[in-house]
C-alpha cells in the first residue's frame, strides 16, 4: 500500500522505463506540480531518480524529464540449493557486479550455510570496495517452503534445521538492510523472466532438481497463494505416479516419479548405480538409453500436471529449469508431448515450452529482483525515505 502522490508513488510509475517531466507526473498522480517537485527531490537525493540527458519534446521551453536510475544502489542476492550456493552483488538495474558459487550441502543445517553466505557476500563486497549504506536492500531463494508473510522457511524437506529459521534477521542484522525471502521456484522464475522474457506477464518456471516446484507469473506479479504454497507441483498427484510412496506421506506425488532423486533411485533399482541427479544427468550424457527413457518418462508425467495448470493460468511460456534439465531434450520432449496432446487448443495453441536460457546466475537474478522490488514498494519505500522528506 501506498499514499497517492507520494514518492514511492511517484517511482513506482517511474520504474517502467520511461522518463517523464513534472507535468506528466503531476497528472499521474493527481498531485501539484509542487508536491512533485518536493517528491523528485528525495528521491534525487537517495539516487533513485535522475534528470535524463535530453529534455522532453514539448512545445516551447523544454521541459526537464527525469526517470528511473538504478546505479547507485546495490543489492545483494543469494540462490541457495540442495547442494550449492550463489551469491552475486548487483546494482538496482540488475546488472550482476560481482558473483561467486560454492558447493555446500543444505542439510548441514542454517548456522554452517549462513556462517559462509555472509562471508562471501561480505568478500565480495570487499572486492567491489563498496562502502556500507550503499547496499540498499538483500534477496535470498531457499530450496523449500517458505511463509510469504514471514520469510520463514515452513517444515522443508530437505532443509533439516532450517524450519522456522529467520534468514531474514541474520542477514539484516549483518548488512543493514531489509532482505526478502522466497522459494527458489519463485526466484528462479523472476530471474528468468527478466533475463529472458521481460515483456511476457504471464509465465510459468519449473523447477526439476532434486525435488520439483513452480514459480508462477500470472499479470506480471508473482503468485503465492493465500500461504505461499502455490506452486508445488512436485506433491500434486500424478496419474503415472500412483500408488508410489512419496516423502510427504502421501501416493502417487508427481515427486516420486519425475523428481531428480526419485529418477535416481529407479535406476539404481534397475541395476544402474545413480546416487543423485548429477548421476542421472552423466548418465544421459554417456548416451545410457534407461536413463535417456527414464527422463522422457519423467517428462510426460510432468507435462500432465502442466497441462492442468496450462487450463489454469494459460501462461505464454512454460519454462523447465534446474539441474535435471541439463540434459533436457528427453525430459523437454516428455513434456511437449503430454502437454500438446492434452491442453485444449486455445489456452496452448500460443504456448511455448522451453529450456531456461538464465544459466546459472538465473536464480541470483531472481534474488536480486525481489530484493530490488522489495526496497522499492511505494509502502517500504516510503518509510524508508520518511526522514529524507522531512528534511526537505
Amino acid at each position: 500500500m501506498h499514499t497517492t502522490g507520494s514518492a514511492g508513488h511517484v517511482l513506482s510509475i517511474l520504474r517502467d522505463g520511461r522518463s517523464r517531466t513534472r507535468s506528466e507526473l503531476a497528472d499521474l498522480t493527481g498531485q501539484a506540480r509542487s508536491t512533485v517537485t518536493q517528491r523528485l527531490t528525495v528521491l534525487t537525493g537517495a539516487g533513485l531518480v535522475r534528470e535524463t540527458r535530453e529534455a522532453a519534446g514539448t512545445r516551447g521551453r523544454p521541459s526537464a524529464a527525469f526517470e528511473f536510475d538504478g546505479t547507485g544502489n546495490i543489492a545483494l542476492a543469494v540462490d541457495l540449493g540442495a547442494h550449492h550456493a550463489t551469491y552475486a552483488v548487483t546494482d538496482f538495474d540488475g546488472t550482476v557486479l560481482a558473483h561467486a558459487t560454492d558447493q555446500v550441502r543444505i542439510a548441514d543445517g542454517p548456522a554452517v550455510v549462513m556462517d559462509l553466505v555472509e562471508r562471501r557476500l561480505g568478500e565480495l563486497c570487499k572486492r567491489l570496495g563498496l562502502p556500507p549504506h550503499r547496499v540498499r536492500s538483500a534477496g535470498i531463494g531457499l530450496p523449500g517452503p517458505v511463509d510469504h508473510r514471514t520469510g520463514l522457511p515452513t517444515s522443508p524437506p530437505i532443509m533439516p534445521g532450517w524450519d522456522g529459521y529467520d534468514t531474514r534477521r541474520r542477514l539484516s542484522a549483518r548488512f543493514g538492510c531489509p532482505v526478502f525471502v522466497d522459494n527458489d521456484a519463485n526466484v528462479l522464475a523472476l530471474g528468468e523472466r527478466a533475463a529472458t522474457y521481460p515483456h511476457i506477464d504471464d509465465l510459468l518456471f519449473v523447477k526439476v532438481a532434486t525435488g520439483i516446484g513452480a514459480g508462477i507469473v500470472s499479470g506480471g506479479q508473482l503468485l503465492h497463494g493465500a500461504d505461499g504454497a502455490a506452486g508445488d507441483l512436485g506433491h500434486t498427484y500424478a496419474q503415472a505416479a500412483a500408488g508410489r510412496p512419496c516423502r510427504c506421506g502421501n501416493l502417487g506425488c508427481l515427486e516420486t516419479l519425475a523428481g531428480g532423486q526419485s529418477i535416481a533411485a529407479d535406476l539404481t533399482d534397475r541395476g544402474i548405480p545413480a546416487a543423485s541427479p548429477r548421476d542421472v544427468i552423466a548418465l544421459v550424457r554417456d548416451g545410457n538409453l534407461d536413463a535417456v527413457q527414464a527422463l522422457r518418462e519423467a517428462g510426460r508425467a510432468l507435462g500432465d500436471v502442466l497441462a492442468t495448470c496450462t487450463a489454469l493460468f494459460n501462461p505464454a511460456v512454460v519454462v523447465l529449469g534446474g539441474e535435471i534439465v541439463a540434459v533436457g531434450e528427453p525430459l523437454l520432449a516428455g513434456v511437449r508431448e503430454s502437454v500438446y496432446s492434452r491442453a485444449l487448443p486455445l489456452a496452448s495453441r500460443n504456448l511455448r515450452v522451453a529450456v531456461a536460457r538464465s544459466g546459472a546466475l538465473g536464480g541470483v537474478l531472481g534474488a536480486a529482483r525481489l530484493a530490488v522490488d522489495g526496497a522499492l514498494s511505494p509502502g517500504h519505500l516510503d518509510l524508508a525515505l520518511e526522514p529524507r522528506r522531512a528534511a526537505s
